[in-house]
């Protein structure tokens, strides 16, 4: 069949969390025999076109506005949505799968897929089918509840609220055949918030793909002071939300027993970098504290089998966390946020342990747990291995998605494409 999958950032100029897995499910579709395409963005004009990327065909489209407009251009990106139409046209495709189109391609390519494919898909990936964004409120961090109001809302976009933007967006995931969740957790948000009939499926990951070298892990200790230390991981972008300071504050706890402990941050070095590191410094710990800067998809993977602990600390709702199961697929275990769908990705006393964010000493506590007793990090390490391969397997993510696609055409028209 022909697959056309829509997501604003993709590889290889994004490496965010729903662009890796919108890629990684692309190429999984490509390699079980089907014609796979991609309509992206990006902000550079000169950027824009096609290009041939792992084998998928992957068309760009150029677009860059003012954040502060995201909750009205969000819905309707007039220049994106025209390109974004001739795109359907000359594709043809019978499926379209729509991931994270909040930003540049807009909800209404959801209207336009109706109109040219056979099936449409759509797969939330975050809060922002239903918020301004983070959900990050006093009563989901308090109670776990995640309703949100009109004034939660304000309080958010200020003078940047459209009070018609959850209206619209409700109108046009009804143009979906089918709603997916990438967690439990997702599906009850948005359940919560108006947005039913939503399935389940989780994000995958091919774990033979993360073997790593030896003689590469020397060479990433060696190049970043890792040899000999203990290595605490912290990869994502860099916030507040993302639990940057909890974690800092975490770690001068962690240091007074373990003084060779260090937290290894991976991402660009923004201003909130600098910032944690101001914080660091504040507290007497800046040694502790090792920024790579940007490093590339593989390095990354190198990052992880030179670490001996996984942070995830998130202080938001963050509906998978993919950084959870590239530590499995790394053997290492996670020390993972209550918050979001990680408590259904890591299994706490088994893979890893559920902590409160924030609570730094909670953090600082279950790390030091596995730091003074290797063998039980071994353990869970293994046992991180052992569930990505059974339960986040991407081939066989990539069969659920293909069967949804196979039944729903043949709700349609019959027979199989």
């Amino acid at each position: 069949m022909r697959i056309l999958f829509l997501q604003d950032d993709f590889p290889p100029r994004s490496f965010g969390g729903a662009g890796i897995s919108t890629h990684e499910l692309a190429v999984g579709m490509k390699e079980a025999g089907h014609n796979v395409f991609v309509i992206t963005t990006c902000r550079d004009k000169n950027d824009a076109g096609e290009e041939d990327y792992e084998g998928l065909k992957v068309f760009k489209i150029a677009s860059n506005y003012s954040g502060k407009w995201r909750p009205y251009v969000s819905l309707y990106n007039r220049p994106v949505v025209r390109q974004v139409e001739e795109l359907l046209k000359r594709i043809e495709p019978d499926v379209v799968h729509a991931n994270n189109i909040h930003f540049y391609l807009s909800y209404y390519c959801l209207k336009l897929a109706k109109r040219y494919a056979k099936v449409v898909i759509f797969t939330a990936r975050d809060a922002m089918t239903f918020n301004f964004g983070k959900l990050e409120t006093k009563r989901y961090l308090e109670n776990f509840d995640c309703h949100t109001t009109w004034l939660d809302h304000l309080q958010q976009a200020k003078k940047r609220w459209n009070p018609f933007r959850n209206f619209f967006i409700r109108r046009y995931l009804k143009y979906a055949d089918k709603k997916i969740a990438i967690s439990k957790a997702l599906e009850k948000a948005l359940e919560q918030n108006s947005i039913s009939n939503v399935d389940v499926i989780y994000n995958g990951i091919n774990a033979d793909e993360w073997h790593i070298n030896q003689d590469a892990v020397a060479g990433f200790q060696m190049k970043h002071n890792l040899l000999n230390k203990k290595v605490l991981f912290f990869n994502g972008r860099l916030s507040a939300s993302k639990g940057g300071a909890k974690t800092v504050e975490a770690l001068t706890g962690i240091v007074k027993e373990i003084p060779d402990g260090v937290l290894l941050v991976a991402g660009i070095i923004d201003e909130y970098a600098y910032a944690m590191k101001e914080y660091a410094q504040n507290l007497g710990i800046e040694k502790h504290l090792i920024f790579t800067g940007w490093i590339e998809r593989d390095e990354i993977k190198v990052a992880y089998a030179a670490s001996d602990i996984v942070l995830m600390p998130s202080i938001c709702f963050d509906a998978f966390g993919r950084v959870n199961i590239e530590a499995m697929a790394s053997r290492k275990p996670v020390v993972g946020t209550c918050y979001g769908g990680t408590p259904e990705v890591v299994v706490d006393g088994v893979t890893g342990y559920i902590v409160n964010p924030l609570h730094p000493e909670e953090i600082a506590e279950k790390t030091l747990d596995l730091l003074r007793n290797p063998k039980k990090a071994e353990k869970f390490g293994k046992a991180g291995y052992e569930r990505v391969k059974t339960h986040f397997n991407l081939d066989e993510k990539v069969s659920q998605y293909l069967s949804h696609y196979q039944a729903l055409l043949n709700e349609g028209q019959g027979g199989n494409i």
